[in-house]
Formats: C-alpha cells, structure tokens, sequence
C-alpha cells in the first residue's frame, strides 16, 4: 500500500511539473514581425543578414523566436496594412521594419503599444523621424541606417568616364530616403565636374517614359537606394543599354543584375547589425528609445567587368586591388 501511494504521488509530482512548464516554455518564445517594403537583393540580404545576427546573439528561430515575414510589395498601403497585422493581429513582441516606409509605417502602429520597432536600410533616420539627431529617440525604435557613399561614388564615376559631364538620377518622389542622397549629389557634383538631372516618378509604371526623356541628356546612369527604381532595375537596364548609357547601381546586387560597378555597402553585414541590436533590446540590456541608430562608414567597389566591358569601360589600375569582381564570386 505504501509502495502505491509512493507511485500515485510521483505521478502527481510529475503531471503537475510538466503542467507547469508549458506556459514557462511558451513564454520563452519571442514573435518577431518583419515587414520588407520591397523584393529586391539588398533588402533580402538586411532580412537574411537580421535573422543571422539575432541567432549569432542565442535568438534562433524554432528555439525560442518566430518569425511572422510580410513584403509590401514597394505598396505604401498595403505596408501600413501589414503593419497593423503585425500589431493588432500577430501581437508581435517585436517588429523589424525593412526600408524606410516599411520603418515609418511600423512605427507609426507600433508606437501606442509600446512595441519596439528596430529598422534597416533607412537611409535618413533622422529625416524620416524615425531618429533624434541628439539625445532620445521619438519612441521605441532604433537600427542601421544606408546610406550611400555618395563622394566616393562621383570619384569612381569620374575614374571610369573621365569625358562624362551629366549624371542622370531617377527617384521616387514619394520615399523620403532618397532627400538625403540627392541634395549630396547636387552637392558634391561640381567637385568632379558633374551636373546632376534628376527625373522623379511616383510609380514604377512611370519608369519606362521617364527613362526615354532622360537618357538623352545624359552620359550614364546612377542609382539611389531607392526601393521603386530598384524594383524595376531590369527595365533600367535594358533601356538604358539599348541607349549605349551605363548604368551605375548602389550596391553588389544591382551590380550583379547589370550595372557596370557600385561603391556600396554589404547588406548582409548591415542586417547582422540589425540583428545584434534588436538582441540587446530582447536581453534586456538596452531600450530601443536610448539606442543611437547605426550605419556602416565602408563601402566596397564591386564591379560587373563583363558590363563595363560592354560600354568600353575600363578599371583604372589604381582601383583594381580593391575592386569585388562580382561575376568571380
């Protein structure tokens, strides 16, 4: 009899145990939501290069985080739809907001609810208020920020097409990131002998017409980060080559696509980052609101020599230790 009730009690023991485990063992598991504005590499790779750094920092999806991915398709609305998804619906304990309308419009749902949002590929987080330029940021978010090399773009333009004098700039006029780049090319052109025509559109169904006024008047192509232009670089390409006008991208993907070379950032590395912050926000250590936002000084010069080859474009000795042969990788 004593032996049986010593059995039944374990057993008690035991059930009640494993009853009370589970909640702890839910618990430990933390829903991130990840809003992409657009499908392209470089913001593919910030995605990749976000989920890498998070498990590098012990936050490793199917452990203890889930992921909840959502891509807007470079559509304004339906990123603010996705936003609200993510925080209403999914009850995300985290968002990661990837490019700066997906930043703005997580933040913008994420705010009341004291959610933290952690951003990528923004390229003026202070611009986009999104970011304090001094002191505490507006509210819970942080992150990395991309913005290009512009000066040592407009050097690596002038190395390869030392006869060029117009540079052309598409952009869409409704992403606040590419202010920024702009008024620096407008700025530093004159310093390597350029002048800048910039031709905004406010869809990528603007891009073919667009491209037809703009290439006439000018000797080549460089590409902001912006995510509509980059959506539809396969038609920028093609007119712009059927034109005879290189085109120059802003980072190794676009590079890789066609365009003759870039002095651009490595995407995944500035996921990574990303990541490595967020993890400091799920450890406790930091709050998203004191975390200066971060960017990556470096740029790399990656070039498609089979695409330069095809304009007659040639690398300057003096590049060449540097140069990312992205068709060698």
């Amino acid at each position: 009899m004593k032996k049986l009730t010593a059995i039944l009690l374990a057993l008690v023991l035991l059930l009640t145990l494993s009853s009370c485990s589970k909640p702890d063992e839910a618990a430990k598991i933390t829903k991130i939501g990840i809003i992409q504005f657009a499908e392209h590499g470089s913001l593919d790779n910030c995605r990749q290069g976000f989920i890498e750094g998070l498990a590098a920092e012990g936050f490793v999806e199917g452990q203890n985080v889930t992921f909840v991915t959502q891509n807007s398709q470079a559509d304004f609305a339906i990123a603010s739809q996705i936003a609200s998804s993510l925080v209403d619906v999914d009850k995300c304990d985290m968002i990661c907001a990837i490019a700066t309308p997906a930043a703005q419009a997580a933040f913008n749902y994420a705010q009341d609810k004291n959610i933290p949002v952690i951003f990528t590929a923004v390229t003026d987080p202070v611009g986009a208020s999104l970011a304090a330029a001094e002191g505490e940021n507006p509210g819970q978010i942080t992150g990395t920020s991309d913005l290009l090399a512009v000066e040592a773009q407009l050097k690596m333009i002038r190395a390869m097409m030392p006869e060029a004098k117009k540079i052309g700039i598409l952009y869409n006029t409704s992403e606040s990131n590419n202010e920024l780049p702009l008024s620096m090319y407008n700025d530093l052109a004159a310093t390597y002998g350029f002048e800048i025509v910039a031709s905004g559109i406010t869809a990528g169904a603007d891009i073919p017409l667009a491209l037809d006024a703009l290439l006439p008047q000018v000797d080549c192509i460089s590409n902001l980060t912006d995510n509509t232009v980059v959506s539809y670089l396969a038609v920028v390409l093609e007119k712009a080559t059927a034109a005879g006008k290189p085109v120059f991208g802003s980072e190794i993907e676009q590079v890789k696509l066609g365009c003759v070379a870039a002095e651009g950032l490595e995407y995944l590395e500035l996921g990574r980052q990303t990541g490595r912050m967020a993890a400091k926000v799920l450890k406790g250590e930091a709050e998203a609101k004191n975390l200066p936002f971060e960017l990556i000084t470096n740029s790399y010069l990656y070039v498609n020599k089979d695409a330069m080859a095809s304009f007659g474009i040639e690398l300057p000795a003096d590049m060449a230790d540097r140069a990312i042969d992205v068709l060698a990788q």
